[in-house]
């Protein structure tokens, strides 16, 4: 009989494989090639064997290739908290329920009847909220990267890499709210047990709402 050969495969010292963290437990190890099928992004906790602790993914040479970012983005030190963020949104409301008022004034000039202008005045219930998401989504994502609410905040909001985010991102995180309102304000709640105060809006779109520096 012809001998038999069984040849073992041996892992490659070189291509490591990674422990990556999704929804706050270590899952795996996985090669690199599937990382991205397990959600990594360039905020995810991750650990080789040759790690001493976990790091971000972008902090990784090879994971920052594999995301298509150019550098190692600094992480950010300060997350605003909920209370200075519900601050801001007070703000937006009130500049523009302001303008909507100045509008309406005006208008009121060129309408007849009370009932017509009841329904002028009444139309701020559905404009102001829709208003408000649009404004917010453009804001987020122009250069400025905050509402001017946020920015007499100090607030700007970030893709999870410290990057300015998308104008698809800017929508899906404002019109993502709408999923918070209809949970009764638990998509919010869940930023208080977050470590970067993500609310759910936040998760869906892959964005943070960083500060500067602690008022």
């Amino acid at each position: 009989m012809s001998p038999v050969f069984v040849f073992l495969s041996q892992p490659n010292p070189f291509m490591a494989d990674y422990i990556i963290v999704v929804n706050g437990k270590p899952q795996g190890p996985y090669p690199l090639a599937q990382l991205k099928d397990r959600g990594l992004h360039a905020g995810s906790f991750v650990k080789t064997p040759q790690m001493d602790d976990y790091k971000e993914a972008h902090e990784v040479a090879e994971l920052r290739e594999l995301l298509g970012l150019s550098k190692s983005n600094a992480l950010p030190q300060y997350f605003a908290t909920l209370d200075v963020r519900l601050l801001a949104v007070i703000i937006d409301l009130f500049i523009i329920f302001a303008v909507f008022a100045v509008l309406v004034f005006v208008l009121m000039f060129f309408v007849d009847t009370k009932e017509a202008k009841i329904v002028v005045a009444a139309s701020g219930l559905v404009i102001i909220p829709i208003t408000k998401l649009i404004y917010g989504a453009i804001m987020e994502a122009s250069p400025r990267q905050a509402s001017w609410g946020k920015v007499l905040m100090g607030i700007k909001i970030t893709d999870e890499a410290g990057e300015r985010i998308t104008y698809a991102q800017g929508f899906a995180r404002n019109f993502s709210k709408l999923i918070c309102i209809l949970t009764l304000g638990i998509g919010y709640l869940t930023g208080f047990f977050d470590r970067r105060q993500q609310c759910l809006h936040d998760k869906i779109a892959g964005t943070l709402a960083i500060k500067d520096r602690l008022l």
